[in-house]
């Protein structure tokens, strides 16, 4: 950057949108130049009290000459189409997870990066919480791992309207909350094959009530996971639980508590806050930006995620076993 400051357009309202607006509002290398949302009359309030201004469209938006960098929160299907405006206009781009509903849109977005010399930045803030990093600072005491099961769970009764119960807007489960299969490609590797079987309640053609999908993955290493995601009506026991079973050990997450088991002895350990991750992540971005230091995630990194969600979905559509490596 010539200049000592970053100057942003975010796209979205939503929570994501304005935990970004907080953390640009006390970084003194961003200025916040525009947001854009879905309705004006909401946009403009929103933009008022981060002292910024309102535009009617992400389009108006990414065209402008007084914006370098574009922070796209908004919802899941728009993501692709957004972050290719603005890296043909020549900005930056921060987007949420996931990069795109396809992975061939996503394959595309990362080579036109590359193209116009832009950054591109997939937000996994779950890899900068203390859940994932007390994971990764005692994952060597259990030695050969076999198993691991990760479960979130979240009734709604009544289930939101709203675009996260959206089939299109939301996308499949898994690539819509791409983060729980990431966790697991980042602390294991490569997934060799995968079964998924997931079910919808709903009562319209475009919302649904409840989600349930279980998704099991055998990785290269011979290491078997299983993740669970379920949200709405239909369910009746809230859960966020990690497991990982070793041959010298477990460590079991039952929210924020942490205990790692071994010979009949149970040590708790510390699991750090999950407050202040997108302040976190947007800090690094403008690290990357001005000094061109490493960013804790590439686009590939996530992308490749992106490819196990796709062969989860192909499995619950199909019945089958999907090889990875095929997709």
């Amino acid at each position: 950057m010539a200049s000592t400051t970053v100057r942003v357009g975010l796209v979205g309202t939503g929570n994501a949108a304005k935990s970004r607006a907080e953390a640009l509002l006390h970084e003194q290398r961003a200025d916040l130049v525009a947001i854009a949302g879905h309705k004006l009359e909401a946009t403009a309030i929103f933009a008022e009290n981060y002292q910024t201004e309102a535009v009617e469209s992400w389009q108006e938006l990414v065209s402008r000459e007084d914006v370098d960098l574009v922070i796209i929160s908004t919802v899941n299907r728009d993501h692709s189409a957004i972050a290719k405006a603005a890296l043909s206009h020549g900005k930056h781009v921060v987007v949420e997870y996931p990069l795109a509903l396809e992975v061939a849109s996503a394959a595309e977005l990362i080579a036109l990066a590359k193209t116009q010399n832009k950054l591109l930045h997939v937000e996994h803030i779950e890899m900068l919480g203390g859940l994932h990093q007390a994971i990764k600072q005692n994952l060597a005491k259990l030695g050969e791992i076999f198993y691991v099961r990760y479960s979130t769970i979240n009734p709604q009764n009544p289930a939101p309207r709203k675009w996260t119960y959206n089939h299109s807007l939301f996308g499949f489960p898994l690539m819509g909350a791409l983060s729980r299969l990431h966790r697991l490609t980042d602390l294991f590797g490569e997934v060799f094959t995968v079964n998924c079987h997931q079910r919808y309640w709903e009562r319209e053609p475009d919302y649904y009530q409840t989600c349930f999908c279980i998704t099991q993955l055998c990785f290269t290493s011979g290491l078997l996971a299983q993740i669970v995601y379920g949200k709405g009506e239909t369910l009746w026991q809230p859960e966020r639980k990690f497991e990982i079973h070793g041959e010298n050990g477990g460590l079991i997450f039952d929210g924020d508590t942490g205990f790692f088991i071994q010979g009949g002895e149970t040590t708790p350990i510390e699991v750090g806050t999950r407050r202040g991750l997108f302040a976190k992540d947007t800090s690094i971005v403008l690290d990357h930006i001005f000094n061109g230091t490493p960013l804790y995630v590439t686009p590939e990194e996530s992308l490749y995620t992106l490819k196990v969600a796709e062969a989860a979905k192909n499995a619950a559509e199909s019945g089958l076993t999907i090889f990875v490596k095929n997709i």
